[in-house]
């Protein structure tokens, strides 16, 4: 049994986390801003702001994993990559690994290609930003973190959210950088990407 924080473990993909960690026997806090309408059994919730260091830093206290499931929108909107600038410094910091919950804009469609990120011309323009911020991540700001932290970027097949839920399957493919495009054109659910980040 491990002590698992997952930041913002009550959105789409935290919360599914959350349930999977709690399911395999794990000791699982969550902080995030709302607390949760259906709590996970065992589950310990924690109501705080992400932009308070302070808050960060007694949650990611005593972990030996913490999973960052931060959307690049809302309260969020601007201050994003700060916030996981801070995440990445506290895990470093404490010596636990960080595992971030990604988005498929990140991916490349075959090896070697541009990201997927680089060309928006398809997507609507008042989402442009989130996408960016969230690619930006394992582009920039991962790879510029102390090379002492053990991090991982974990990016969902498309057709990821909770709009497109998508049927638990118990499995899941790796792609590396590389997206992977579920076979029958559906999306994955949130269960399976949470079985398939916490493996």
């Amino acid at each position: 049994m491990s002590r698992v924080t997952v930041i913002g473990g009550t959105g789409h993909a935290g919360s599914a986390v959350v349930a999977e960690a709690a399911a395999r026997g794990h000791q699982v806090t969550a902080p995030s801003r709302p607390l949760p309408d259906a709590p996970v059994p065992n589950v310990t919730y924690v109501q705080g702001d992400a932009t308070d260091e302070a808050t960060l830093s007694s949650a990611i206290a005593g972990s030996e994993a913490v999973v960052g499931a931060l959307a690049p929108r809302g309260p969020l909107d601007g201050g994003f990559r700060d916030v996981y600038r801070t995440i990445a410094r506290l895990a470093d910091a404490a010596g636990v690994p960080l595992y971030v919950v990604g988005g498929y804009s990140s991916l490349r469609p075959a090896p070697g290609t541009d990201r997927f990120v680089t060309d928006l011309s398809h997507i609507p323009a008042e989402l442009h930003g989130e996408i960016r911020a969230g690619a930006a991540l394992v582009i920039e700001d991962l790879p510029a973190t102390h090379p002492t932290l053990d991090w991982v970027f974990v990016s969902p097949a498309l057709r990821f959210g909770a709009r497109m839920s998508g049927e638990r399957l118990g499995r899941y493919r790796l792609g590396d950088d590389v997206a992977v495009r579920p076979e029958d054109g559906g999306a994955i659910s949130a269960a399976d990407y949470a079985l398939g980040s916490s493996t």
